[in-house]
């Protein structure tokens, strides 16, 4: 199929210089419409040949700044255009899906230069997930404070991707059935013990027990820690569900079975295998693994591999997404079986949306907890830039069963 023409669009001679640079981007791309627009009335519209539904605008506030940044740091130039001001939009989500599904026409032009692209591997690699260094990017992002959280996340505290049965669907029943479905998977019966590595707030651990499991937790959150603890004794279930502060490699003993959700991306690719063999040793035999984890794409793994993106940078520190492919391999290498996986990415979609239209209607309050524009400019990007990698299928969420053999 053709690609879009001159007589598709009208013409950028109206954008001023700096706003050309800047809009030059879009100028190959295929999927989507954006409209850029400037300050003093400049405007041009790119339509790509297929699906000219999927549409934005891009208000170009500081067309010169922002095309320094882009030059700079590529792509996340752009998320510093959006935190700083450079540029407004009416649908940051539909934006960055553009730019995620036209991303083999415009990727070439958003790649740091290389000093850049130097800084961001240093940063990424002294981020390891050692022991010391896994406590300190756990709290860089989960002891931002319980108070923060509690704003936009739904009542149950789960902070990971909810399993949607109807799309209007309340988030609580919704993050209950992924809850439900990790556990149906396990197979576990009452009296079998669970570990669970990355507990959260305690919402698996609250829903185990009370099918009568007897479930450790451990998060190296003090912030999950005290709230997660409070929460089962509030439900007098304490004595079934129990979180401590350790780190999964030096847990001991055996379990019945195992469950991690979206704890896996925080591990490194480094520790991989560390975490599959302490999976594999810490499981009896016969005994059942049930991880929930975000996946790459195996296509875009080495490019992503080679340069920390903006989630790594900003919001994640030490993180690093597997595809399955790879997932899957490391778990095998380490002696254990895949016998289920289910991929709902467009579930995490619908989920980021909710969490993207709570944290924006509660903007005064997170303000008043001391938590600056530029703070709360990051975290719309960064909830919008995950929900539109899941919506253009450059991400995915699978829960995934393993078995000791």
């Amino acid at each position: 199929m053709a690609g879009p023409t001159a007589a598709d669009r009208p013409t950028q001679q109206a954008l001023p210089l700096a706003a050309r640079w800047v809009a030059h981007l879009l100028g190959d791309i295929r999927i989507g419409r954006v409209r850029v627009t400037t300050d003093d009335g400049g405007f041009a519209e790119f339509v790509g040949a297929d699906h000219p539904e999927l549409a934005a605008s891009w208000h170009l506030h500081h067309p010169a700044r922002l095309f320094s940044r882009i030059a700079r740091l590529g792509d996340i130039g752009i998320a510093e255009g959006f935190i700083e001001g450079d540029f407004t939009t009416d649908d940051l989500t539909s934006l960055l899906e553009i730019g995620a599904r036209n991303v083999e026409a415009i990727g070439h032009d958003l790649r740091p230069g290389f000093w850049a692209r130097l800084g961001h591997r240093i940063q990424h690699a002294l981020r390891a997930n050692h022991r010391r260094g896994s406590r300190r990017n756990i709290a860089a992002h989960y002891d931002l404070g319980n108070d923060f959280y509690r704003l936009w996340l739904d009542e149950s505290m789960t902070y990971s991707s909810a399993l949607f049965a109807e799309p209007d669907e309340s988030l609580v029943t919704a993050q209950q059935r992924k809850y439900d479905r990790l556990l149906d998977g396990l197979g576990a019966k009452p009296g079998d013990r669970l570990l669970e590595i990355g507990c959260g707030w305690g919402g698996l651990a609250e829903t185990a027990a009370r099918r009568g499991l007897r479930l450790d937790g451990l998060t190296l959150s003090t912030e999950q820690l005290a709230w997660g603890r409070e929460r089962l004794a509030a439900a007098d279930l304490g004595e079934h569900a129990r979180l401590h502060l350790t780190d999964y490699r030096d847990q001991g003993g055996q379990f019945d079975h195992i469950v991690s959700i979206e704890m896996f991306e925080a591990v490194g690719e480094r520790y991989w295998p560390t975490f599959f063999q302490t999976v594999y040793d810490r499981l009896k035999p016969g005994g059942r693994a049930a991880i929930q984890v975000i996946t790459i794409d195996e296509d875009a793994f080495e490019a992503y591999r080679r340069e920390p993106d903006f989630i790594q940078l900003y919001i994640f520190p030490g993180g690093m997404l597997p595809s399955v492919e790879r997932f899957h391999a490391g778990a095998e290498r380490a002696g254990l079986t895949v016998r289920e996986t289910q991929r709902f990415g467009h579930d995490y979609a619908r989920t980021l949306a909710r969490w993207r239209e709570r944290f924006d209607a509660v903007e005064p309050q997170l303000e008043a907890l001391g938590f600056d524009h530029r703070f709360r400019q990051t975290w719309r990007y960064y909830l919008a830039y995950c929900e539109a990698g899941f919506l253009a299928d450059r991400i995915d969420v699978a829960q995934v069963i393993l078995e000791r053999p």
